[in-house]
């Protein structure tokens, strides 16, 4: 099952393996009998170790303090967080490197770097009523004078309770960028910024999605990132880095569900013979192992293609391939598992029920899967299969 990786990869796998197995997962079965929640000195020890281990760090530029990891070692750590249940692995924030395209130096000092340091969490607000698998955009921003006033609805605000500011995306009313979209960093509090309704969804984190409503937010002409109408490129590129990190996470999922369920298959006894050793469990189990290895092989290619700077396009397409390859693997693997665990494979305290309930929406968030198959469709139908 192993993909061929060097020294500096091995090493930022172990590091994120042994911080997985000895301080998150232990917390796992706390966090979902107690709605996500970990006691207060527990969280605050994960953040800051998950910051001096530099996972804060990653992506950021050397020249700006951090420690410019290609790809493929990033790809290796979030495999490993990816066995994690209950969002736990979601301790630290991380600045991502087309930010430090976007940004201006004082948005870096203000936003940024305090990310990578730990001193400040972020969130992002894109999602519409109206969108989801369609990219909709119906906030609005209005220049007045040195600022911008933004209206709108955001929905599946994904962890603005722990944030203390907001990437909020909105549609330019006005001048030559008419129609298009911006980006902006919008602080938390704000005026103007409402929580409407915070939805309870089938997994137990301590990270919420609300939806709130933006009534006359004003925001400085200074928090816009880049040149107006460039909002919607930001957002491709956000999109290409959490798809393959979605992957990523997937690997790591399917890893830790074959091996406790081959475990718990090996000890368990059904009419007087291992459960291991039934053809049909072995058959799971074997499809299963295929899913990973197939799933690892694509997502450490398109890593390393990444880090060999391939053509953006087929980039973005490669990542549409590996989210849509991982999260349909990662879900037929949770099944599995779940039915080779039996009737405690439905009990909460078992990692492959809450794997079951967490993972059905890494098939739809971040793109669903019909649209990665469109855009997949697209691509073949514009380059060919030799163009992707």
């Amino acid at each position: 099952m192993k993909v061929e990786l060097d020294n500096t990869a091995l090493e930022w796998q172990q590091k994120a393996r042994h911080f997985a197995e000895t301080e998150l997962i232990p917390q796992e079965v706390h966090a979902e009998m107690n709605q996500g929640e970990l006691p207060e000195d527990v969280e605050q020890r994960h953040h800051d170790m998950a910051i001096a281990l530099g996972f804060g760090a990653m992506d950021v530029p050397r020249d700006h303090g951090g420690l410019e990891l290609r790809i493929v070692d990033q790809v290796a750590v979030w495999e490993q967080l990816g066995r994690v249940t209950n969002a736990l692995c979601w301790c630290f924030s991380e600045p991502q490197e087309w930010m430090f395209e976007a940004c201006t130096p004082g948005q870096l000092e203000e936003y940024i770097l305090p990310m990578m340091r730990g001193e400040r969490r972020e969130c992002f607000a894109i999602t519409e009523t109206e969108s989801g698998s369609d990219v909709v955009v119906n906030t609005t921003a209005r220049r007045d004078g040195d600022d911008y006033i933004i209206d709108g609805e955001k929905w599946f605000v994904t962890s603005f309770n722990h944030a203390d500011f907001l990437f909020v995306q909105a549609q330019l009313t006005e001048g030559p960028h008419a129609g298009s979209d911006a980006m902006f960093f919008v602080d938390r509090n704000t005026p103007g910024i409402e929580v409407i309704r915070t939805p309870l969804f089938s997994h137990t984190f301590s990270h919420h999605h609300p939806e709130l409503l933006f009534k006359g937010v004003r925001v400085p002409a200074k928090n816009r990132l880049g040149e107006e109408g460039g909002g919607m490129g930001y957002s491709f590129s956000w999109f290409r880095r959490e798809r393959l990190m979605i992957a990523a996470r997937s690997c790591g999922v399917m890893a830790r569900l074959i091996e406790e369920a081959t475990e718990f298959a090996r000890e368990r006894e059904v009419s007087g013979e291992k459960l291991i050793d039934k053809q049909l469990v072995q058959a799971m189990l074997a499809d299963s192992a295929v899913d990973l290895w197939a799933t690892r092989l694509m997502t450490f290619e398109t890593a390393r293609a990444h880090d060999n700077g391939d053509d953006v396009k087929s980039l973005h397409v490669r990542c549409s391939m590996v989210k849509l390859f991982a999260t349909e693997a990662a879900w037929r693997v949770a099944d599995r598992a779940q039915q080779i665990f039996g009737g405690r494979g439905y009990m909460r305290e078992n990692c492959a029920e809450r794997f079951s309930r967490e993972i059905r929406v890494d098939r739809i968030w971040e793109g669903a899967s019909e649209i990665q198959r469109l855009i997949i469709g697209r691509a073949l139908a514009k380059r060919g299969i030799e163009g992707i």
